[in-house]
């Protein structure tokens, strides 16, 4: 198949172009900054890199600023028109094609639910966030972020192409630069405890299981919507980080108060959201609809992370 990547340059946009690639699809990458081999586009605007999605099997837009940065009003802005432009350009360039692919998997991701501890969230049931009290004002601006990006693959006129919006929790992959790496370099300083409690669930998708997943919607012409990524195991965000120190046979971590959080994040460039928001998400959809999951626990998916970081084993 011809499967194109808009925004494929980042950690899972490598991790799908690796492993659809090793199987001996044809893979393209459409990129701001392309390096040989992928396509120019702006994520803005139509453009000559509309020819590679007319005739493609497939198109998984992963476009959008990174979310690990300060939350200043110009990177939640950015952050917003990134996802909204890319994913209403490409609706445009499929509308367009002469042969339009027969599947748009459009990146989403899980922070579009509500910060809650008493229950998970999967497709039927779960709370859309955005109007929890007792959270930081801006956290909602994630959730509208997320509504906009699946709200603009909705809108497009594409009816000869599926549309499936992928509810992305973190992928964890041995990646250098992606959140693994930035989490296990924690845990190997002894700076993986628990932040601010650590009762914040964390949801996470091994990276095997976030490609098999992929593959999974590409073949089943049944599924259109919104679809959970995410292990079917959230864990506390103490149990979470235990997880990993015992993988790396790290036996402390010392716990990190709300205030150090901000202080790290600052540090890190990142925001406290990421850290302190809780992700209970399920993947009701994928299990309803008969995908199994090779890496559903934590300390086993964890277990495999680190024996290929030390190996250097992205495969």
């Amino acid at each position: 198949m011809k499967i194109v990547i808009p925004g494929g340059t980042g950690q899972v946009g490598t991790v799908l172009k690796r492993a659809l690639g090793a199987v001996g699809h044809d893979v393209v990458v459409l990129s701001r900054r392309p390096a040989p081999g992928e396509v120019h586009w702006d994520g803005a605007t139509l453009g000559p890199w509309c020819e590679e999605i007319d005739g493609s099997d497939v198109v998984v837009n992963l476009a959008g600023r990174s979310v690990s940065c300060r939350y200043t009003p110009a990177n939640l802005r950015e952050m917003m028109d990134s996802r909204v432009d890319s994913a209403r350009v490409v609706g445009e360039a499929i509308a367009k094609a002469a042969r339009p692919p027969r599947v748009w998997l459009q990146m989403s991701t899980a922070t579009i639910y509500a910060h809650r501890f008493d229950a998970p969230n999967d497709e039927a049931t779960g709370v859309i966030g955005g109007a929890e009290s007792g959270v930081p004002g801006y956290w909602a601006y994630s959730v509208d972020i997320a509504k906009a990006w699946e709200r603009e693959q909705e809108r497009a006129d594409t009816p000869d192409t599926r549309k499936v919006a992928l509810r992305a929790a973190m992928v964890m992959s041995p990646d250098r630069g992606g959140v693994f790496d930035v989490l296990l370099r924690l845990a190997r300083l002894g700076l993986g405890g628990p932040v601010a409690g650590g009762a914040q669930y964390v949801s996470w998708i091994h990276d095997q299981d976030f490609v098999r997943a992929v593959e999974f919607l590409v073949a089943r012409d049944d599924l259109t919507g919104p679809v959970n990524l995410a292990a079917p195991t959230p864990l506390p965000q103490r149990a979470f980080m235990r997880a990993l120190r015992g993988a790396w046979g790290m036996p402390v971590g010392l716990p990190a108060t709300r205030w150090m959080a901000e202080i790290g994040a600052f540090g890190l460039r990142s925001d406290t959201e990421l850290l302190l928001k809780s992700r209970r998400v399920v993947p009701g959809r994928l299990l309803e609809a008969g995908f199994t999951f090779e890496r559903p626990g934590w300390p086993e998916a964890a277990d495999d992370l680190v024996r290929r970081v030390r190996g250097r084993d992205l495969s």
